[in-house]
């Protein structure tokens, strides 16, 4: 970790490995480094040719040595550490010490940077509970802000505490350190080697086909193929622990080598009439697929994270222009953990005509449903067009991985040999089963429409979902926003919503195209 060494915090433990980086300077160096005071905060010792070696701490630099650095002195290091591969990187084995080289153009090494590499355990209490979800995660942040300790101890974590089967792909040893004996840092977790930063995509795909991970753990996802790659491992089911380039959400969207991961932006023209139906321009910016991973976790600190629970929600809104109020997360000093959970945006929704309310806050506002919804696995379904008709229908339902987690089962007829255990598996248990014989929109609305009328979701919560987003986006944008045609008691309740919140709402068309319009 670069610009600033992790002060330990309640309940956290940092190892650091130092004498064997101490072990691999010249002896007049290591002399001067052990007298300081405040060693344990070491963050790099650079070495360059001619110049004078120095040590960075977090608030000072200090001269080694008055005499500067000789062939000699680099000569010496190179000796006692790993070989050098292409990113000209090397280290000390078993340790997280990170050795790179500066070459001049005749590819010889003129300069050293030697940098501590610490495991700290007890650094992702923040999200425990969001790992536990088995949900796919992407660590945002600036260069050395911690994501990789933090995916260090996911991967341990996952493995040991969860005894969960965990790969992490490693290029530069980066996260399991030097030689072919991991760090203990990763625990149990399995450790695949990337020969060449090139070929991350390769190994990453190799390890998903020949080692049966539950979870895939995976260090800067930085180029086009290892985007591809991530969606690929994503839609196999596997759980997707990730850190890639960029420091927010927003930004990341704006990058278009790798704007994928959360779905990716492409532009949209709309025809005449729903252009006037959305009260917008005719070309507008969409979603271009769901989200290669459900959950982004932005690192503003070391002890602070802002969380994006629902990546498909967020982007959405981003492309409305909609302010984003992700859920901040901070450790105190005293060690405790405070959350900022997002204040409510919309009105409560009642559960049925005259029935009790429940307080949605925008944490909980999420297009494939709120915990406690409606639980879908989808077998040969376009995943995509199944998350479009949920969001269509206001649907309180999310896609899960496995039949165990799942309250129903949406099945394609022309995949159901391929798995003629799955529907005895599901009814066997009690599960809803709908059959599709294609893949497309009009089948997939009417089997979400089945599933929600035998899960008591009728169409009243549908109707009023659907009237809370509007209002939603008429109170940040301005826009009026015309709903799906109802009949006139779904129509009541929507006007009725809206009213509440003092907004203006009226009845268009004819029957069975009557609905409602409501803005400011």
């Amino acid at each position: 970790m670069n610009g600033k060494a992790p002060e330990s915090a309640p309940g956290q433990e940092i190892t650091d490995d130092l004498p064997l980086l101490l072990d691999v300077l010249p002896h007049e160096l290591r002399h001067r480094l052990e007298g300081q005071e405040d060693l344990g905060q070491l963050l790099e010792v650079v070495l360059d040719l001619g110049r004078t070696p120095e040590a960075r701490f977090p608030e000072r630099v200090i001269a080694l040595s008055s005499e500067p650095v000789t062939q000699q002195d680099l000569d010496y290091v190179i000796e006692r550490v790993g070989e050098f591969t292409a990113d000209n990187r090397a280290g000390i084995e078993r340790t997280l010490h990170r050795i790179s080289a500066i070459r001049n153009r005749h590819r010889k090494i003129i300069g050293l940077t030697c940098r501590v590499g610490r495991a700290i355990f007890g650094t992702i209490d923040l999200i425990r509970d969001i790992i536990e979800t088995g949900n796919s995660i992407l660590l945002l942040g600036r260069p050395g802000i911690g994501k990789t300790t933090k995916l260090r101890e996911v991967a341990r974590v996952l493995a040991d505490g969860f005894q969960k089967r965990v790969v992490v792909v490693d290029t530069s040893n980066e996260i399991a350190g030097d030689g072919d004996i991991p760090h203990p840092g990763i625990g149990s977790a399995r450790r695949m080697q990337v020969p060449r930063p090139d070929l991350q995509h390769a190994v990453m795909i190799e390890a998903v086909e020949n080692h049966m991970p539950e979870v895939v753990v995976i260090d800067e996802i930085g180029t086009e193929a290892e985007a591809l790659a991530a969606r690929t491992i994503a839609e196999r089911g596997v759980q997707l622990i990730a850190t890639a380039h960029g420091t927010t959400l927003d930004n990341l969207l704006m990058n278009p080598t790798l704007s994928d991961l959360v779905g990716g932006i492409h532009a949209v023209t709309l025809s005449d009439e729903e252009a006037r139906r959305r009260g917008t321009q005719k070309t507008v910016l969409e979603r271009r697929a769901p989200p290669t991973f459900d959950i982004v976790i932005e690192i503003v600190d070391f002890n602070e994270l802002a969380i994006h629970h629902d990546v498909a929600e967020t982007v959405d809104r981003y492309l409305r222009h909609a302010p984003l109020t992700p859920e901040i997360r901070r450790r105190l000093p005293s060690g405790k953990v405070e959350k900022v959970v997002p204040p409510p945006m919309v009105a409560p929704v009642p559960s049925a005509p005259g029935g009790e309310y429940h307080d949605y806050t925008y944490a909980r506002m999420r297009p494939l449903a709120p915990d406690g919804g409606l639980r879908l696995f989808p077998y040969g379904v376009n995943r995509g067009k199944l998350e479009r008709a949920i969001r269509d229908l206001g649907l309180p339902a999310r896609l899960v991985n496995t039949v165990e987690e799942a309250d129903a089962v949406i099945l394609l007829k022309a995949q159901e040999r391929r798995a003629p255990h799955l529907v005895p598996e599901a009814t066997g248990v009690g599960k809803q089963v709908q059959v599709l014989r294609s893949n497309t929109q009009h089948q997939i609305m009417a089997a979400l429409r089945e599933l929600a009328h035998h899960a008591g979701v009728g169409p009243e919560q549908i109707a009023l979902r659907e009237a809370q987003q509007a209002i939603e986006h008429v109170l940040v944008t301005s826009e009026p926003v015309e709903l799906t045609p109802r009949d006139s008691y779904l129509r009541r309740l929507q006007h009725d919503l809206a009213n509440q919140y003092d907004l203006q709402s009226e009845s268009l068309g004819v029957e069975p195209r009557r609905r409602v319009r409501i803005s400011k």
